[in-house]
This record gives structure tokens, sequence and C-alpha cells, in this order.
């Protein structure tokens, strides 16, 4: 969960009083945060830090010293904050300040968001709360940078209208931030440390997005490095732009919007942006940053009532969330609430409850014991799964637990399969868990690609949950229970596997066919699938040579994957 530095007298003058630890701590709840630790130092205020944790990854608006201050400062009845600068569909008004983006990035990075701060100089704390809030938001928002990144630039070195286009990775050249010599954008990749780190991100196109001042001066390559002129904001700094850049414009639209907000918190004027597409977006061909895009939601106050257990009519519903900064107005029994223009996390009527429910106060809910008895039980293929993995273990095996999520890379590429089937996550943290896992197979290699060490032969297994894609399935999804074996050693072949899948199934109670298969995972003519009256179990044999060379395993391995719930209805038939 993210963690947030705050420093002490930005943070309670943002919030508009001070507190003390105890205080803090229990008013943090509103924000589903926690104290994580306070200096005590005998330095001032302005010199000592406040650490809290966040506890849910779903208010990127609360990634910062005035996004958290904000949300406590409304709660204690600071009121709902307004902001003007914000240009709303049917009311666009264009800026004096304009960017146009270029053809030649939609097929990079197709977005731009950018306005202006002015109105009094940066202070130390508010230049390190924007360093922290571009390095928490472009961090776990922006997928690391790949969805969202941002950047803040000295206005005063900016030449208008910028121009946000595509570039010959090999003649232009600027002196990025920590440099000193004039670098091409190519050589920022390979020698440049955050060129290292992000370059990955756009290295495959033919040209890389950078954004130009109408003099020709370069004030960075998104979303990798600024310029060290341009970009090198400091301490005393009077007018700034921040600019974003990214792959889906919502996500840009709004990492602008909630630092927009903060900073006009902060006491800065915001001065919008326009930028002008040479194609048609969801928001138009031309949009004036920031921009509120949220639509309204509804919720029911009889749901309400139901789901918390208290009698809440829509005056108490609008109340509540007017507690968590939310406009909303009454429609009968039903609430229509408008998102404040730094959140869009209202995906079900269920977010505004949970907003309800914080809003009207958690130490109001009675606690109450439960009135009715159950007595636990495993369920059936619980129960039929722990016979399975008894068998393995009785045969050598060594169960493993792995995650549900992962990468596409070790899901896809590693097992030479198509991503046709696969569950991608829609909006995935980090791309290490970006996708559901399809099979249990993935898992079981990445042991065996850092197990060469160990004493052979390597026999593991794991038994869980997968979940793939099915048109015939309601949510076009399905998930089921199966179990997968490998065995990694110098004379692990078909025969092998044929064996312990055989031992097991009639340990199970169950007969089965076996019959060819062509699986790109596994060595053809060394492959078979298990069936019983024409429904597929299983499939095992001699893992594919090129699979094996994608995990830098060395060593032959067999390997095999059963559905253990097909497995059960088919021995429950008999």
């Amino acid at each position: 969960m993210p963690k947030i530095e705050v420093n002490e007298s930005l943070f309670f003058e943002l919030l508009g009083r001070s507190m003390d630890a105890k205080t803090l701590e229990s008013t943090l709840t509103v924000a589903k945060a926690e104290l994580d630790g306070w200096d005590q130092s005998s330095a001032s205020a302005a010199e000592r830090s406040i650490k809290i944790e966040l506890n849910d990854t779903n208010r990127p608006d609360l990634w910062s010293t005035a996004g958290i201050a904000r949300q406590l400062r409304v709660y204690l009845g600071g009121g709902i904050p307004s902001y003007p600068f914000f240009s709303r569909e049917g009311q666009k008004q264009p800026s004096k300040y304009r960017a146009v983006v270029d053809s030649s990035v939609k097929d990079v990075r197709p977005y731009l968001a950018c306005f202006v701060i002015s109105g009094k100089a940066i202070s130390d704390p508010i230049l390190k709360d924007a360093i922290q809030t571009q390095e928490k938001l472009c961090s776990n928002f922006g997928r690391k940078r790949r969805s969202v990144s941002m950047g803040m630039y000295r206005i005063d070195l900016v030449q208008w209208p910028l121009s946000y286009r595509g570039a010959d990775p090999d003649a232009t050249k600027f002196v990025p931030l920590q440099m000193t010599e004039s670098m091409s954008l190519r050589r920022i990749l390979s020698e440049h440390p955050k060129g290292k780190e992000y370059g990955h991100i756009i290295s495959g196109y033919k040209k890389f997005p950078v954004l130009v001042g109408a003099d020709g001066g370069i004030l960075s390559m998104a979303p990798i490095i600024n310029s060290a002129d341009i970009g090198a904001v400091q301490v005393g700094d009077k007018d700034i732009l921040v600019e974003f850049t990214g792959t889906d414009l919502e996500s840009v639209s709004l990492s602008a919007s909630m630092v927009a907000c903060d900073f006009h918190d902060a006491g800065y004027e915001i001065r919008p942006v326009t930028v002008d597409y040479p194609w048609e977006t969801a928001f138009g061909r031309s949009i004036t940053f920031p921009y509120y895009f949220q639509t309204p939601a509804s919720v029911d106050s009889g749901k309400a009532t139901k789901l918390l257990g208290l009698q809440l009519g829509p005056e108490r519903v609008m109340a509540a969330l007017a507690r968590m900064g939310i406009q909303s107005e009454s429609h009968g029994q039903f609430v229509r609430a408008l998102p404040p223009e730094y959140r869009n996390d209202f995906l079900h009527q269920v977010d505004l409850i949970e907003d309800i429910m914080i809003g009207h106060g958690m130490a109001e809910f009675t606690p109450e014991r439960p009135k009715d008895f159950t007595i636990g039980r495993l369920t059936t293929i619980e129960l039929f799964t722990r016979r399975a993995k008894d068998l393995l273990v009785g045969m050598g095996y060594q169960e493993m637990i792995y995650n549900y999520l992962g990468s596409g890379k070790d899901y896809i590429d590693r097992m030479n399969v198509s991503a046709d089937n696969v569950l991608r996550i829609s909006n995935p943290m980090t791309e290490n868990f970006e996708y559901v896992r399809p099979s249990i197979l993935p898992g079981l290699l990445q042991s065996e690609a850092v197990s060469s060490k160990a004493v052979y032969p390597h026999r593991i297994f794991e038994a869980g949950k997968v979940a793939y894609k099915d048109a015939q399935e309601n949510y076009g999804a399905v998930t089921v229970q199966r179990i997968g074996l490998l065995s990694c050693h110098a004379q692990a072949d078909y025969n092998e596997l044929s064996q312990v899948v055989a031992s097991m199934l009639y340990y199970l109670g169950l007969d089965y066919e076996v019959i060819d298969a062509d699986d790109p995972r596994f060595l053809h003519g060394r492959q078979a699938r298990l069936v019983f009256k024409g429904k597929e179990l299983g499939i095992f044999g001699e893992l594919h040579p090129c699979v094996l060379e994608n995990w830098n395993i060395t060593m032959p391995c067999a390997a095999g994957e059963l559905d253990l719930e097909a497995v059960l209805a088919a021995a429950r038939s008999l």
C-alpha cells in the first residue's frame, strides 16, 4: 500500500488545525489511512515529518499532503472546496496558453494534459511534496510511467505554443537532467539512469515523444526525463508549467486534475492550458485542462439502509456524502452524486455507500453480535483436491504455492501460447501482476528456472484456481480448480508422467482415455490429452525445448495439468 511522508507544518496549515498523535490516528480512518510514524525530534515543525500509510489504492488523490489534508478538513466541517478553473463539456473556454499534439505520437504515447501554477514562489516543502506526488502517482497509478507520467518546468524559459510530437531518436538531442552534455534521445535511453529504468516504454518505436517550445527548445522526452534547464524546477521559482502524458486519456486528465487541486489548496493560482489534438478524442479535439469529465453516480437510500443497517433517508445520505467532499441532490429516494474533480472511483452504488458509511461516522454504528449460528465445512471440490494432493505427496512430489496474478511474459510469451483466452486486468498497478493465470504450469517453471543448483530429480506440484475467457459463460470468463505437476531430471519423459497420472486417477476412482494432443507447450508426439466420455480432463507430456529455453531451463522436464472439477464430475457419474 502507498506510504507518504508529509511536512508537519505544511500538513497542519492545509488541514487548518493542529492535532496530537492520538487525535490524528483516529481521524485518519476517514481516509482509510493510519499513522506510520511521527518525527518527535527537537527540530521545528517546518523540519519534522509525519509518515502516513494509505490502506486503499482506489484513492490516488490521497497520495499527497494536500490531498489527505483536504479529505480530513472536509470531514471535520471545512466544507466542500470549489475549483472554478475547471473546464467542462459545453464550457470549454480556450486558454491563452496552448499546446499542439502531433499525429506522430498517436501510436506511441498519444495524450497530453497541462496547466500552469503561479501566484507565489515554490517553497521547499511544496517542491518536495510535488516530487513525492510525482513519484507515487506515476509509479502506482501510472503503472511505472507506462500509462501516466508527470513533469514540471520553469515557465519563464518556455516559448508558447508548445508542440508534443515524435522525434528522430538519433538526430534529436538535448541536455537531460543530471547531465551537462547534449545527448541524443537514443543515447539517453542507454546511458542516463532514468533512461535505463524507463526506456523500455518507448524504445521499440521509430520516433520518441518530445515536448518542444515554439523556439525549438526541448522541455522533455516523455516519459523519461526533463531537460537540464527548462525542466530543473528549484525552490523560489514562481511560475511553473505542469504537464502529464500517457496512453489513457481519462487517467492523464484525472492525474492533472488531482495535482491542480493540490496546488490550488496550497494557495496557487491555476491557469488552464488548451491542448489541440489532430484526431477526435473522447473529450473532443480541443481540450482545456484541467478538465472535468466525470459522470454523476446514483445511490438508492433504501439500498444504503439495507446494507448499513441504519435508517438513512435522502437527507442523511446527502449529509454523509458532503462530509466526504461529494456534492449531491435528491430525486425521491435516490441521491444523485457528483464526483469531486479529483476523484473517479465510483464504479457502482456500493462505492457511494462506502463513502456514506465513512461520512456518517464509523463510531455511530452500534456493535452487534451475530444472530445466526453456522457451521463451517470444506467444499466438495476442496476435499477432492486434498485427496489429489495427498496422492502426489505420496509419489514424491513437493507442494508449491504461487500468485494468481502474473505477467504476460510468464503466462503467454514464455509458454508459447496465444493471448486470446488470457484474462488481463483492466487497470493493473504493475506489469508483473497484469494477467490472471490461465494455467498452473508457469508457476512451476518459474520455480524450476531458479533451482538448477538443487540436487535432481525435482518433482513439484500445485493445486489452485485458474481463469480464462469463455464466451459461453455469463461474464465471459470461467474459474476452475486445477492441479499441475512437474518432473525435472535427466530421464524425465512422457512415460514417467503417464505412470504418475495413471496412478493418481486410479486412486481417485476414474477410468479415462488417452488421445493425441497438439499443445504448443509440449513436444509434438510426446504429449496426450486425458478424456472421459468426450469430456477433456487434462493434458500431460514432455515440455517443448522452446518453452524450456524461454525459462532458461537446461534439464528435460515432463509436466501435466488436470481439471479437478472435471475429474470430480466424471468420478461421480460412474
